[in-house]
Parts: structure tokens; sequence; C-alpha cells
């Protein structure tokens, strides 16, 4: 089964190269994007050119693939599911949740000459980070790429109620399965309250299990892969 990877802001593709190699031993096909703007060097890339290179990578997969999106990238997941329900065989949301339509897409510091770089680690102190070393921090802060604000800044639209139809997988890295839940009936993931097809796996680690915890993310996949392929 095709599994297409998207991760979160500041990152590219190749930062699931390990996930990547766990889900081959398992008998799939990771296909991790670089996303437009976050490595291809395209600074003025929009939400629009990231949702049409996620596309060509479902419209290309031999069958229907499962979609996994990281953080910010959840939201482009299931913007993924809006525009090819019937393609898209479940998606996988890792340590974030799909944004309310009509909001912005990730709009969390303010950008400087067009793009919104990677605020340092003090704004990810605690649960997100406490798990990665300094030489992991180090190295991983200096993958990061500004995000263009055509990104960053872009408004979400939905068009396709079935995207809650399909089936729905939280992996919770720094948050638990019970704050999620928590977070649902509260109100403030109106999305997922909306998801017909919701269920939630741990893995206890932070925000970047695929370079704190590759290895039991790559499980993790493989196994929702094993579940919905065919």
């Amino acid at each position: 089964m095709d599994v297409i990877l998207m991760a979160g802001l500041w990152l590219a593709g190749d930062i699931w190269d390990e996930v990547a190699v766990g889900l081959r031993d398992r008998g799939h096909r990771a296909v991790p994007l670089t996303l437009p703007g976050q490595g291809d060097g395209n600074g003025e890339a929009t939400l629009e050119d990231q949702l049409a290179h996620a596309l060509a990578a479902v419209d290309a997969a031999e069958d229907r693939p499962l979609v996994v999106g990281h953080s910010a990238a959840c939201t482009l997941a299931w913007l993924v599911a809006d525009r090819r329900p019937e393609a898209v065989a479940a998606v996988g949301l890792i340590g974030g949740f799909p944004a309310t339509g009509a909001t912005t897409y990730a709009d969390f510091f303010e950008p400087v000459q067009g793009a919104m770089a990677f605020p340092g680690w003090a704004a990810f102190e605690g649960p997100d980070s406490a798990d990665l070393d300094e030489a992991t921090r180090a190295a991983l802060a200096e993958e990061m790429i500004p995000v263009p604000v055509g990104v960053s800044r872009a408004v979400v639209d939905y068009h396709d109620e079935r995207r809650r139809e399909l089936p729905t997988v939280l992996i919770c890295p720094e948050f638990s399965p019970e704050d999620a839940r928590e977070w649902i009936a509260s109100g403030d993931l109106p999305e997922l309250a909306a998801a017909s097809d919701l269920s939630f796996v741990d893995i206890p680690t932070g925000h970047w299990p695929m370079v704190s915890a590759p290895s039991q993310l790559a499980g993790i996949l493989a196994d929702l892969a094993d579940q919905h392929a065919g």
C-alpha cells in the first residue's frame, strides 16, 4: 500500500527517511513528500501548490493510499481527503488536528520577508521537545526551512462532507488520546467531532516522532496500512 507522508511546518520529505525504511520492511511503499515551499526553493509557494502536489501523489498511487499528515500538515491531509474522498483509503493525523474551515492554515508566528521561520526551541519547551537531546535539537533546527506566507496564512476551504466518513486515526505523541477526546467533546476540534470513523493511537514521545521514535511510528503506520490495504 502507498503511504503518503507529509511533514508539518519547516520540514522537507527526508525527515521521514527512517520511517520509510520501517514501512518498506513491512511491505508498504512510503511516499514522503517535499512540499512546495518546504525544501524545493520555492519561496512563493502557496497552500494550493502544496495541495496540488499531495493530490498528484494520491492520483499516482496504484490503489487507494493511506494519507498521513504531521502537525500543521494534518490540515493538508484533511484537505486531500476533502478533494479525493473516493480515492483515499484512510487518513493518519500525527500530533495535530484539521483546522476549521475559513480559518488560516498555520499563522502561528510573525513572518519576516514573506516567510515564517522556525522560532527556536523556546516556543516548544515541555512535552513537545523533552525527548530531544541538544545534539538532535541542533541538527533538526538546522534542517528547518522558513515557510512562505502563501502557505502559513492561506485560508482553509473544505468542499466535500465525505471527508468525515473516511477512517481517520489520530496518533497522539505529546498529548494523550484522553486529552484529544476531551478537546473534541469540548468543541475545540469540530472537524474531528464530525468524523464518523475516528480512532486513537498513543505514542508516548514528543511532537516529532519521526525523529524521536521512528521505528515505533513506522510500526503504527504499517499497522494502519495493513488494516486498510485493498
